[in-house]
């Protein structure tokens, strides 16, 4: 068992005026540029506070770095195991660590944005925004594929190439026409990036600092790794980015995505090939879904055990932010691999399972 260095359970005592049936009731949103950040005890909602030693030990004994549970903007659970990714120091609420696949859903929404200022529309062809032969295909096959295929994962390129991140068009590859095939495929995502800085004339992260991290105030930094462009933060700065989505869009009374049918669309079901999928987003309660690095469809919900309206970011080895507007919740998990599946599902589950022991 990995050592726990830091459990941090905030047990406030104010008086809660909110109700677990009310989800359009307001928000807390913790202040920019200092770690303020109102808690609310999980006595105080009436949680089942036996139940929370097992969900500390199921993260800790699985590679857990950083945990927190949002109720309402306040932080309930907040935990922190084990050492940073260099040197040996004690992981805390100040420890960066990456967003994995997790980050597709900044990325998601930066493009959102992208659209609201007029920058682009996501039904433009991406050779609009990449120049012709991007790819390996013909101008044909080519202009089939537009911003919005890049958000739902259906571009049709093959995915089964030797290296499904490289982004060079060599590596970019016919397998069905755009929109035909749903296919977890990394390097068509990371070409967003390019797509968006070349329609706004700015960097990708300079724009998304502008646009979303300096609004919310994000602690956080994008780093190139081999080919995947990778975020990089504390955990309650994904909280942040979570309650964000919690209040759709808008961060206290400031409009951070102002389309809201850009917003709509991205959180439910973008198109009929995979109905647990929706721009950059995983979302629960479908019939069926499709995982990554696999055609086979499975006729059930990605995660039974959590609340059916959850929407998540999931990535490798289990970077999760978690989104359920029926009960205002937000968790969020960082930490390594508990298993050996690419996208951990059943983690994700696994901790939706004691989770629902305890919240009441």
């Amino acid at each position: 068992m990995r050592k726990l260095v830091a459990i941090l359970a905030f047990f406030a005592f104010a008086a809660c005026s909110k109700t677990e049936h009310d989800p359009e009731q307001n928000l807390y949103f913790p202040p920019n540029g200092n770690a303020i950040w109102e808690t609310v005890s999980p006595e105080e909602l009436g949680w089942d506070t036996d139940k929370i030693p097992d969900l500390l030990t199921l993260l800790e004994t699985n590679g857990t770095r950083a945990f927190i549970v949002l109720k309402d903007g306040k932080i309930v659970i907040e935990a922190y195991f084990g050492k940073t990714i260099i040197g040996n120091n004690n992981f805390n609420s100040s420890s960066y660590w990456y967003w994995a696949s997790a980050g597709k859903t900044l990325t998601a929404m930066l493009t959102g944005i992208a659209q609201q200022e007029g920058f682009l529309s996501i039904q433009d062809k991406t050779s609009e925004y990449l120049g012709e032969n991007w790819t390996s295909l013909n101008a044909d096959k080519e202009n089939l594929i537009t911003i919005r295929h890049q958000l739902t994962m259906t571009t049709g390129l093959d995915d089964g190439v030797a290296d499904n991140h490289d982004f060079s068009a060599e590596n970019l590859l016919y397998k069905a026409d755009a929109g035909t095939r749903w296919a977890y495929h990394n390097a068509p995502y990371t070409l967003l990036d390019q797509v968006i800085e070349n329609a706004v004339g700015k960097s990708f992260d300079e724009y998304f600092n502008e646009k979303i991290a300096t609004k919310i105030g994000l602690d956080g930094f994008w780093q190139w790794i081999n080919n995947d462009h990778v975020y990089f933060s504390n955990a309650r700065s994904m909280a942040r980015f979570g309650l964000l989505v919690l209040n759709k869009g808008s961060w206290n009374d400031v409009a951070v995505v102002s389309d809201k049918t850009f917003f709509n669309e991205m959180v439910n079901t973008s198109q009929n090939l995979n109905k647990s999928y929706g721009y950059l987003w995983w979302l629960n309660g479908k019939e069926s879904y499709r995982a990554p690095m696999s055609q086979l469809v499975f006729p059930w919900t990605i995660s039974p055990n959590a609340p059916s309206d959850l929407i998540t970011g999931l990535g490798k080895n289990g970077q999760f932010v978690s989104v359920v507007p029926s009960k205002n919740l937000v968790m969020v998990r960082m930490g390594e691999s508990p298993d050996d599946v690419p996208v951990p599902f059943f983690f994700h589950d696994e901790i939706w399972k004691k989770l629902k022991l305890i919240v009441k």
